[in-house]
């Protein structure tokens, strides 16, 4: 699994093959953020990549924001852009510990070998604080070369029901125009033993 290694990626960036940066925050979660009416919330994004997400974030005022990547250049181009306003990890995802309360998906899954969805799904769950909430856009359509990995909404609703419960799961209505059609929009809470 060549395309999960730090190297790959770091490649990827800097040969600028990144197809899956839109220059912009996903316009789906934007509309999620400006949901959260809690500024202190702690916010997670991992695969974080150039993180428009975090800048937006760190713009709305929100003032506990942590992001990951395992490729270097990225993290160092984030530490520049907003340094001190959010915590910026050199780290992989399956490592990492920590609870938050909000966590977002954006590009992340899609960069994973399937095969390491439902360990993915799993530490989702550990990751959440006992309110929390996984909210993000997944890509339902199948690509002819891989990454992206693709899926479907039946696909994603059997694997995050394993860990998390569903509350969310349907067609993006506000996808940028190159994506409309082809992505689906969900949140995810955190399990809770009876």
């Amino acid at each position: 699994m060549e395309f999960l290694s730090s190297d790959y990626w770091e490649q990827r960036y800097q040969h600028q093959q990144t197809g899956w940066d839109i220059g912009s925050p996903s316009t789906p979660l934007a509309a999620y953020i400006n949901s959260i009416a809690n500024k202190e919330a702690s916010v997670f994004i991992p695969g974080c990549g150039n993180s428009y997400e975090a800048e937006y974030l760190v713009e709305q005022g929100f003032s506990n924001v942590t992001v990951i990547d395992i490729a270097p250049s990225p993290v160092e181009r984030l530490k520049h852009k907003i340094g001190n306003k959010a915590t910026i990890l050199l780290e992989d995802f399956f490592e990492h510990k920590a609870r938050y309360d909000y966590i977002l998906e954006q590009t992340f899954f899609c960069a994973l070998d399937p095969e390491l969805r439902p360990a993915y799904v799993q530490k989702m769950s550990e990751l959440l604080s006992t309110q929390g909430k996984l909210a993000g856009v997944l890509f339902n359509k199948q690509f002819e070369t891989n990454p992206p990995f693709g899926g479907s909404k039946e696909e994603y609703e059997r694997l995050f029901t394993q860990h998390l419960h569903l509350v969310k799961m349907e067609a993006c209505y506000n996808s940028i125009p190159p994506r409309a059609g082809t992505e689906l929009f969900f949140i995810a809470t955190k399990k809770h033993s009876v």
